[in-house]
């Protein structure tokens, strides 16, 4: 998409001038023209605005899309016209998000569908998403669709929140912990080491470690930081390719507890993407390869897909989910009393804040875990400061 600058005529005779983005030259105009204007000059220019500066180094929040998705239900169930609902949207929305509505807007304009346009405008909205929107346009049902969007994408967010909340102590604690460790080897222990070495008296074992553990952060602090970087690039690089991105996750789910967690993340995602896609409209086989590709995780992914040629040669869901590895029994067999009574959607929405609530119950036994353990781990390092720094005084106490 570019941006073009233009000035223009309306049938009153007023001129007017502004921007909008458009794939070229032709396409602006014809935008101008459907409006109802008459073009005078247009010409290509350089998206150098303060909105474009902030949008380049900002993503639209989770919460910016939720309040989207709500206000456009609202407007099309009010009878408003797709085009004018959007632009009322794009003169509402935070710097980020306008972005993505303004480019929507453009390419509605230049007939597109929303969910094509919704496509074009990059990877600001999920294959879910637009999957969603796509049958809602094409049952003719698309505020029923937002306003159920909406509704999960709130269900998300609070969620997520809840989980990212717990997880603040743990959190501030280690951060804590660490930021104590480093000043104690780059500020105080130099201090210490001098003064032990004007003594001249003989050090303990721990003394001498902490000395040495010390000396290394003060004068090979570059080394840390270049192992550490590289490290953490050279780790990420790994995950991210087929193998290492296996291997990775087959470890997380082996995690005391965590492992348990990520689970049940992945089977409330799992049914509750399934239950608004079925509630939709959208086929099962269509449902099952979009929720593929939106869990977060590699494994369950190739097997919903997998599960997804088995429906495809005519294997009810059930069976299909029966065969996916990690899966419960429970699952399965919830999915086949909703193909039983024809209320598949909501027997998944049900399981959905089955497996929430499991999750929320794990969340609170990781972060009770996860306390006792930071208390212990602090407990050992201050026993070790405290053994390494008293000891050497009280040996040269002694030899007075």
């Amino acid at each position: 998409m570019k941006m073009f600058r233009y000035k223009v005529s309306t049938t009153a005779g007023e001129s007017s001038t502004g921007s909008l983005e458009a794939m070229d030259e032709k396409q602006a105009a014809a935008i101008l023209r459907s409006k109802g204007f008459l073009v005078t000059s247009l010409s290509e220019a350089d998206e150098l605005g303060v909105d474009a500066l902030v949008s380049s180094f900002s993503k639209p929040k989770a919460q910016d899309i939720a309040n989207f998705t709500r206000q456009l239900s609202t407007m099309i169930a009010s009878g408003l016209p797709l085009v004018d609902a959007l632009r009322l949207l794009k003169d509402q929305s935070p710097v980020p998000f306008k972005q993505v509505v303004e480019k929507v807007l453009t390419e509605v304009e230049g007939g597109s569908s929303l969910a094509d346009a919704m496509l074009a405008s990059g990877d600001v909205f999920s294959s879910v998403y637009i999957a969603l929107v796509r049958a809602g346009e094409t049952a003719g049902v698309l505020d029923n669709v937002l306003k159920k969007l909406a509704d999960n994408l709130e269900k998300q967010r609070e969620f997520a929140s809840k989980t990212k909340g717990a997880m603040v102590y743990p959190a501030i604690v280690s951060a804590g912990m660490v930021v104590i460790v480093i000043l104690m080897m780059t500020l105080v222990v130099p201090k210490l080491t001098a003064m032990y070495k004007d003594f001249g008296a003989e050090l303990p074992g721990p003394t001498k470690a902490l000395m040495a553990i010390s000396g290394f952060f003060v004068n090979f602090w570059y080394v840390v930081a270049v192992v550490g970087i590289g490290g953490f690039i050279a780790f990420r690089n790994w995950v991210n390719t087929e193998v290492g991105g296996l291997v990775f996750e087959q470890l997380l789910f082996k995690v005391p507890i965590y492992g348990k967690l990520k689970r049940d993340l992945i089977l409330t995602e799992f049914a509750r993407t399934i239950s608004v896609l079925l509630s939709a409209g959208i086929s099962i086989l269509d449902a099952l390869n979009i929720v593929a590709d939106t869990l977060g995780s590699k494994i369950f992914g190739a097997q919903v897909k997998q599960a997804a040629l088995y429906v495809e040669k005519g294997v009810p869901l059930s069976d299909a989910v029966a065969r996916i590895e990690g899966f419960p029994k429970i699952l399965s067999q919830m999915v086949s009393v909703g193909e039983e009574t024809g209320k598949l959607d909501e027997v998944l929405a049900k399981l959905a804040n089955y497996y929430e609530s499991e999750s929320e119950t794990k969340v609170k036994a990781l972060t009770t875990a996860i306390e006792p353990l930071i208390m212990v781990v602090m407990g050992i390092g201050v026993g070790f400061l405290v053994i390494a720094v008293i000891m050497p005084i009280y040996n040269l106490t002694s030899q007075f």
